[in-house]
């Protein structure tokens, strides 16, 4: 007999059960088609409700725009978020393209107002989410982020963090093409 100690299994439970709940958390994400996007519950489902609620005396607008047969952009925005303000000069031109709507979320009325001063007001309406609830309501994780919907008033496509020429390229105009096609 052998004066060293035997291995003790129970001593490694712990640290098997932590490794089966990171590959619990991890892997499934590792294994999505595009492991960087954030999925969306609301894709081919109807548009979430939007409140009319001012920004000053911009126009604003509600869920009555979604099926009214046009492709547009739903934009969640806030005038204290740098993405935002990256994005901004790509919403401007998209808007010249489609009705683009923005959420003001989070915002002081007259932070938001100098924003659009500032860099120009793309947005055919614009509705304020001062507590978070409309961006609850559409699943927003952060901002700035864009939902295609179709004219049927279906989400189509989510996209989250800035629209960037790339992320046009490559995320933005395709969804749109497929949302054309239905």
């Amino acid at each position: 007999m052998s004066d060293r100690p035997g291995l003790n299994w129970m001593g490694l439970l712990p640290i098997g059960i932590f490794l089966a709940l990171i590959g619990g958390f991890f892997v499934p994400g590792l294994l999505r088609d595009e492991p960087d996007s954030l999925p969306s519950a609301f894709i081919g489902r109807a548009a979430p409700t939007i409140e009319a609620i001012p920004l000053g005396d911009l126009p604003t607008f509600s869920s009555d725009v979604f099926a009214d047969g046009q492709i547009k952009l739903v934009n969640f925005w806030a005038s204290w978020c740098a993405p935002c303000r990256v994005e901004h000069p790509n919403i401007e031109a998209l808007s010249a393209e489609m009705p683009v709507y923005g959420v003001n979320q989070k915002d002081r009325p007259e932070a938001a107002l100098r924003f659009l001063a500032e860099l120009g007001n793309p947005y055919a309406g614009i509705s304020t989410d001062s507590d978070g609830r409309q961006s609850v309501d559409w699943g927003v994780y952060g901002l700035p982020e864009t939902f295609v919907v179709d004219g049927q008033g279906r989400v189509v496509a989510r996209i989250a963090g800035a629209l960037t020429q790339r992320v046009i390229a490559e995320t933005l105009r395709p969804a749109l093409d497929g949302a054309a096609g239905n």
